[in-house]
């Protein structure tokens, strides 16, 4: 099973992956994740990207593919992944795309968590408040202001990997504001929909019928009227032959003779 999670900051994604993870077995891939364990293992890819990170710099969109390359090829993930924050823009998807090509592996979904922002920023403010009013930290990314600077960058960079994955037909759109047992069980279905499909098998387009016999048999038929044709006329030519043999047959019937008619009278 290989999936993507879309959805803006605060949709669930992180939610949904672990669930999916411990019930189906996968890995959930993040790109923070794997750069920062790349970087910890010294792997080539993970030292290009320590240098670029190290100047202040953007990995870019190849590094990042590299590192998610390496890492589906882990034993671990060899019964499928969740692939959470990456990709984030349109570019990074078709690169995305082509290295999962050259391995043979094709995604069984992308899911879209659909959510309604306002009420999105209006339940952190909630949130926020209610840590602020229990003396809890509050993290920076959790902060209405910083919320809606993110979802800003995801509604330009990110939302249109929508319309990509759409026009692929491997995109399944849930709400992501219905509750979360509710979400899980639509992500279910979009997911045992899709293995049922695989399972069933093939339909087999019907056979066009072949236009050889028939026209077969329409040059048979012709040939077979050309033989009665041919029979009926040599039949009729045969018929004549016999009635011209016994016209010169039969008899003539004789006139009698006008002499003796004469002597006769006399």
């Amino acid at each position: 099973m290989r999936l993507i999670l879309l959805g803006p900051p605060g949709a669930g994604k992180g939610t949904q992956a672990q669930r999916l993870v411990a019930k189906h077995g996968i890995v959930q891939l993040s790109t923070g994740d794997m750069l920062r364990a790349a970087v910890a293992a010294g792997t080539p890819v993970g030292l290009k990207a320590k240098d670029i990170m190290a100047s202040g710099g953007l990995v870019p969109d190849e590094v990042v593919v590299a590192i998610v390359s390496d890492r589906i090829d882990q034993p671990d993930a060899k019964r499928g992944f969740i692939l959470d924050g990456f990709p984030r823009t349109v570019p990074q998807a078709q690169a995305l795309d082509r290295m999962l090509a050259q391995k043979g592996i094709k995604l069984d979904a992308v899911i879209d968590l659909k959510v309604n922002e306002e009420i999105l920023l209006g339940r952190i403010a909630t949130r926020v408040a209610e840590m602020q009013a229990r003396g809890q930290p509050v993290r920076a990314d959790d902060r209405p202001e910083v919320l809606k600077q993110r979802l800003d960058a995801y509604r330009v960079q990110t939302a249109p990997l929508a319309g990509y994955y759409a026009k692929k037909a491997v995109l399944k759109s849930v709400d992501g504001m219905a509750p979360i047992p509710q979400v899980s069980a639509a992500i279910d279905r979009i997911l045992a929909q899709g293995t049922a499909a695989k399972a069933a098998p093939g339909r087999k387009k019907p056979n066009k019928p072949s236009r050889k016999p028939v026209r077969r048999k329409r040059a048979a038929a012709k040939a077979g009227k050309a033989r009665t044709g041919a029979r009926k006329a040599a039949s009729a030519k045969k018929g004549s032959k016999r009635g011209a043999a016994k016209a010169r047959r039969k008899p003539s019937k004789s006139k009698p003779n006008r002499r003796r008619r004469l002597t006769k009278a006399r």
